[in-house]
């Protein structure tokens, strides 16, 4: 069989982008992508978002796996073999579109934008209270790539911002806070609170009921990590309170929702079909040719996920 270097499984679209793009930025390379006709010992690089099955024994001499997302956690990464890494697609148009899909959420809920919604739909014509921007607090999880996009996207508007992260960090304008007993003190002061963390063990189900018992009460969210962060019940049982008054989901687990599930008419929730970062092929690409640089120059490309910590 012929040797290869990459393979590259995904829609048709994008991989004709890719061959492009690698045809004109690493021509001594050669791009497949199907897997069914090529050598799998002569795989170095392999780009996807979803795994193939038992990539370890598939793909033996494997050197990076590259998801074409921000999220990594659809890998498992004891599938791996021993040599190879994996490395997150680290693209400022995912940054980009995800501070604009979170500005545009928030301001939705600092305007009730979901509330005169569901008024237009009952024929009702009633203003309501206008909250101006800097008289309001946003809580951030996550303060990574995207978290900083967000808040570069926010501080404009005048909300004082408030961030948390698993380790501590500092950023200009912006209280942060972390651990355990930081995400404590966060939550009672988040006016609406922005989910931007990646899905951990850590992660799973943090939107609990606990969680989202010591948020202000009407507060709003804004869900942008993963479905399986929301408790799905605790957060029912929150807009049957009014501890949350609205929230926008891009995220929900399962995806799609069943079309009888009650969210997709529900006045208080906005729902959208993980669109908040959407992989543009050229850029992703071009990315994507500058990790592979990076590592052949003996170097750590930009998104590597350490197998120890998940993202």
């Amino acid at each position: 069989m012929t040797a290869v270097d990459a393979l590259v499984l995904s829609r048709p679209d994008i991989t004709d982008t890719f061959r492009q793009v690698f045809a004109r930025e690493l021509p001594e390379l050669t791009l497949h992508d199907a897997a069914d006709r090529v050598d799998p010992l002569a795989i170095r690089y392999l780009m996807t978002w979803h795994p193939p099955g038992d990539i370890r024994a598939t793909y033996p001499n494997l050197e990076i796996l590259f998801s074409l997302g921000a999220g990594v956690d659809q890998f498992d990464r004891h599938d791996l073999p021993p040599a190879a890494i994996l490395v997150r697609l680290v693209d400022d148009n995912l940054a980009e579109m995800m501070r604009d899909y979170v500005c545009m959420a928030v301001l939705a809920l600092l305007r009730d934008l979901p509330a005169y919604i569901a008024q237009q739909r009952n024929a009702e014509w009633k203003p309501l209270r206008v909250a101006m921007a800097r008289e309001r607090r946003i809580g951030l999880l996550g303060l990574g790539r995207l978290g900083r996009a967000v808040i570069g996207g926010l501080r404009g508007f005048g909300p004082e911002l408030l961030g948390w992260s698993r380790s501590p960090r500092s950023i200009e304008g912006v209280r942060c806070f972390h651990g355990a007993s930081g995400l404590e003190a966060l939550l009672p002061q988040s006016d609406i609170l922005v989910c931007l963390l990646p899905l951990t063990e850590e992660t799973r189900n943090i939107l609990d009921a606990r969680t989202l018992a010591k948020l202000p009460h009407g507060a709003g969210l804004v869900h942008v990590g993963r479905g399986q962060q929301l408790d799905r019940a605790a957060f029912a049982e929150a807009l049957d309170t009014g501890r949350i008054s609205a929230a926008f989901l891009d995220v929900i687990d399962p995806e799609p929702l069943p079309r009888d599930d009650p969210l997709w008419s529900h006045p208080k929730v906005v729902l959208t079909p993980h669109v908040a970062c959407q992989t543009r092929a050229d850029s992703a690409a071009r990315a994507i040719v500058a990790a592979i640089r990076r590592h052949r120059a003996g170097e750590l490309p930009a998104g590597f996920v350490p197998r120890d910590r998940g993202y």
